[in-house]
């Protein structure tokens, strides 16, 4: 059984090149994992730090869950969650994350056998020039589709 998607950082994709990627668990309190269920995520100026040889996801927002008593603190919304990562995992992205320039950055949030997992990648931030140089390729990838749409349709 495959991996269903429950969020996505789309600007992730946009703003950095992915080295390489992995999928760890999370470490959530009940109605956090009920609010990722509903959608109440936003991965927003999120990022995955280490310390003290464990791994971190920073400003991941998860929202209150729709059923949830009114005492949800909004500040916990936003707090730091443990990844649940083997110890080989974690040397690996700390020892990739301290080399000058790259950065570790969560992409989804997947339901995997009934759990939920955090994919993150080890990546290298992009400069305006690249994002633009994949804008304008995407966009002449779909100029040429449209085109050959319209001649196939004569």
């Amino acid at each position: 059984m495959g991996a269903y998607v429950l969020a996505k950082n789309k600007k992730a994709l946009h703003n950095f090149s992915v080295l390489e990627t992995y999928v760890a668990g999370l470490e959530l309190k009940g109605y956090e994992v009920k609010a990722i269920r509903e959608g109440k995520v936003s991965f927003e100026g999120s990022y995955v730090e280490g310390d003290d040889g464990e791994l971190y996801v920073v400003n991941l927002y998860i929202g209150r869950y729709s059923k949830q008593s009114k005492n949800f603190v909004e500040e916990d919304a936003k707090r730091n969650r443990r990844l649940l990562l083997n110890k080989n995992e974690v040397l690996e992205i700390l020892r990739d994350i301290s080399e000058k320039g790259k950065t570790a950055v969560p992409l989804a949030l997947v339901l995997k056998n009934g759990r939920i997992k955090l994919e993150i990648a080890v990546a290298k931030g992009k400069g305006e020039f690249e994002k633009k140089v994949v804008t304008k390729e995407r966009q002449i990838q779909l100029d040429l589709a449209r085109e050959a749409k319209e001649i196939m349709s004569r």
